[in-house]
């Protein structure tokens, strides 16, 4: 089987323990993880702090260090097919949609490159006669990142393009469920020629490598991705080391079709939403919430394009639905699912575990019209949706806002008023309009509520990833005053 490293202040480590990593496709074991625990842990945090004070790292300009962010990028491009086939072998994401969304990863990297020399500070026009006052934006400090295994070569180059681009150094700690894309992009930032210690990529598990790493007292700010009970240990842990945080959690998200949105365009868009990445999207249009009189028709339509989906290897280009990550992920969804029938909700389609080896689960779809079905407020992070019907337009609003999550929602309609009308009614802190999953470097990217703070992407994360520092000076040849001497 396949063994990966570690990679801390520089150098590709193993670990102090190892562990099996099991391809969701088969459900057997095909490469050897390592298992950072808390020494490792604390040899990477310091090895980060070491370098954002000393060494190269704390000397470049910010056009050096984007300089690096372009290098880096290049070779993710040059990467991608090998970074997407392990991402797909390791996670069970299919091939063709890890291909495009690796390639595209690159563009975030080049944005971020680019931002580096244009985080500026102010000059204030301070009310004192004799002094000149500004600000200075400097890096947060060492940062440490957490993220998931869906998407995770996208989740991490979010937080690790503005961090950089800010002058941060970093300890990123990549899911034990699916690690390897990310440890082979180690092998990309150390050829890129990143100092020792500015990126460190470990793998482990909770209680003994994120839990030693959120609460390290020389992590700075913590940048998470996950489920919101995992976020409330690591602010928990944060309290230990007053680190600040940025959360980007789960989503319900809503996905509302009025009677007069193009019909072909709204159900291939929720398509997409819905079982693209076999629903494990932080941002799965998992609410379908459409206009009574044309709900029939729609579930026809999506009924018959949910069962015409090819199930299959992840590695095979012709596959359009692969295997859920793990199979805890797996007994999640089937439990959801049996609690949403029998809360009262009806099968259109799907519903039933297929035969055989592999994480699998079909297409489903859940008309829980007239029901409180756990299935409307809890996230699945698989091929579910649930169906729910209105009548007006302020219906649609209260639906779409019934639930304690608030990162992305879906509105189609043809009428520009009231796109308009529902982007300020809806909370969330996406908005897609007529479209969906659509995503940029240049797009700032976050939720409300239970789906997190802080944001992703745009100038608004390099800030993230910064502090301001006041600097003043007196301009007057005056001796200072003595204090004691009143005048």
């Amino acid at each position: 089987m396949q063994r990966f490293q570690l990679y801390v202040d520089g150098q590709f480590q193993d670990g102090e323990g190892w562990f099996e990593s099991l391809d969701p496709a088969t459900g057997k074991a095909w490469a050897h993880m390592p298992e950072a625990r808390e020494a490792t842990i604390d040899r990477a945090v310091k090895a980060a702090h070491r370098a954002l004070n000393e060494g190269p790292w704390a000397k470049m300009t910010a056009s050096q260090r984007g300089q690096l962010l372009y290098k880096l990028a290049d070779l993710i491009a040059a990467n991608a097919s090998v970074l997407a086939e392990l991402e797909s072998r390791d996670t069970g994401k299919i091939i063709r949609e890890t291909s495009s969304q690796i390639a595209y990863v690159a563009n975030y990297y080049r944005y971020y490159a680019g931002m580096a020399d244009k985080i500026e500070g102010s000059f204030l026009p301070i009310d004192k006669p004799d002094m000149d006052v500004w600000l200075r934006r400097e890096p947060v400090g060492v940062v440490a990142m957490v993220v998931p295994w869906n998407s995770q070569l996208f989740l991490s180059a979010v937080k690790i393009g503005p961090a950089l681009a800010a002058g941060c150094t970093l300890v990123l700690k990549a899911s034990e469920d699916g690690p390897a894309p990310l440890l082979e992009f180690a092998r990309l930032v150390h050829e890129a020629g990143f100092p020792p210690g500015v990126v460190n990529i470990v793998t482990g598990f909770g209680a003994t490598c994120g839990a030693v790493l959120t609460s390290h007292p020389d992590v700075a700010h913590i940048a998470f991705t996950g489920g919101p009970d995992s976020a409330r240990h690591v602010v928990r842990n944060a309290a230990e080391n007053l680190a600040s945080t940025s959360l980007e959690l789960g989503g319900k998200s809503p996905f509302v079709v009025f009677a007069d949105a193009n019909i072909e365009s709204a159900v291939n868009a929720q398509v997409a939403g819905i079982f693209a990445a076999t629903g494990q999207s932080c941002v799965a249009g998992s609410r379908l919430i459409i206009e009574r009189s044309v709900k029939d028709g729609f579930l026809a339509r999506l009924k018959a394009k949910a069962e015409a989906i090819r199930i299959g290897s992840p590695l095979d280009m012709a596959t359009e639905v692969g295997p859920l990550a793990t199979r805890r992920q797996l007994d999640h969804v089937v439990r959801l699912v049996d609690a949403a029938v029998s809360a009262g909700a009806s099968v259109i389609t799907g519903g039933i575990c297929p035969q055989g080896p592999g994480n699998f689960y079909p297409a489903t779809i859940l008309d829980c019209d007239g029901i409180a079905s756990p299935s409307l407020e809890q996230e699945f992070f698989g091929p579910v949706l649930s169906v729910v019907s209105f009548e007006t337009e302020e219906e649609a609003v209260r639906i779409a806002n019934a639930t304690r999550f608030g990162l992305a929602s879906g509105v189609f309609t043809n009428n520009l008023a009231r796109g308009h009308r529902m982007s300020r009614a809806i909370r969330a802190g996406v908005v897609w309009i007529n479209t969906y999953r659509a995503v940029s470097p240049i797009a700032p990217f976050g939720g409300f509520g239970l789906s997190g703070h802080g944001r992703e992407g745009g100038m608004a994360a390099v800030l993230d990833y910064t502090r301001t520092k006041t600097v003043w000076l007196n301009t007057s040849d005056a001796p200072f005053p003595d204090p004691f001497v009143m005048r």
